[in-house]
């Protein structure tokens, strides 16, 4: 349940808007009430962290669509912002420094490749991994940064969010950049955290591959210009955020933003 409010409020604030409210579907075969109270406390949890309301949803019972123990779960968020205060690609200048937020885990995306590696690797769930199990490091709860972005904004001057979900920095960071321009990224700013080392080497995964399926341990990236990247670390660190300076913004002769690794 969390996780489906985390990837709808997270991609919701890196626009500069609050999230106001939020709904979910819950669909299934046959509905299984302590399964669905789960998820709903999960949801529940979920908006509580985004300081947003759970205004409603819907549950459908559909039997012969789904398998015995099946459902199926989707949820949309509505925000408001100030047109004048959304955030914009034209914000983001040469110069700018890059700001990475630790990330909870794999947070929501590259299942099927996890789920192959567990497959060919032959792993134990229980198995332990720094000081948990593999199956909480692979499950935990995706962050939610809501609160801690919206200070802030209300306090820094942020030229651009990215929110690092399917498609890695790779994929995700050109979205924020204007033309002519790319994200240079130094891989030894941060540390590759546990659960994704054990992905890389159970699964042989290479490291560009790695790059563009798995956030790798940075669930947000915040762009401000270097005047403001000391201010902006001291606010986000007392919100009890980790962060580490993992790059900048430069030129570029390609036509399209792209992400360069150092």
């Amino acid at each position: 349940g969390i996780d489906l409010v985390a990837m709808c409020v997270n991609d919701i604030v890196v626009a500069g808007a609050e999230p106001l409210f939020f709904l979910d579907y819950y669909a299934t075969g046959r509905l299984d009430v302590d399964t669905a109270t789960d998820v709903i406390r999960g949801i529940a949890r979920g908006c509580e962290l985004a300081g947003c309301a759970l205004t409603g949803g819907e549950t459908a019972e559909m039997p012969g669509m789904y398998a015995e123990g099946d459902y199926d779960l989707a949820g949309f968020a509505v925000g408001i912002a100030e047109k004048s205060r959304l955030l914009q690609p034209d914000n983001v200048q040469v110069g700018d420094l890059l700001l990475g937020l630790a990330s909870s885990g794999p947070h929501s995306n590259g299942y099927s490749l996890i789920r192959k590696v567990l497959e060919v690797s032959g792993a134990s769930l229980d198995q332990t991994l720094g000081d948990t199990t593999l199956a909480e490091a692979l499950l935990a709860p995706t962050r939610i940064y809501v609160k801690s972005l919206l200070a802030l904004l209300a306090q820094v001057d942020v030229h651009a969010l990215a929110h690092i979900t399917g498609g890695g920095l790779t994929e995700n960071l050109p979205r924020v950049l204007p033309e002519h321009s790319c994200a240079r990224i130094d891989r030894s700013a941060w540390t590759l955290p546990p659960v994704f080392d054990w992905l890389q080497h159970s699964g042989r995964i290479a490291e560009q591959e790695m790059l563009r399926t798995f956030n790798c341990g940075i669930g947000m990236v915040v762009c401000v210009p270097a005047a403001a990247a000391d201010q902006a670390t001291q606010v986000l660190t007392a919100l009890g955020e980790t962060v580490y300076r993992i790059g900048e913004i430069a030129t570029c002769d390609c036509a399209t933003p792209c992400v360069r690794y150092t």
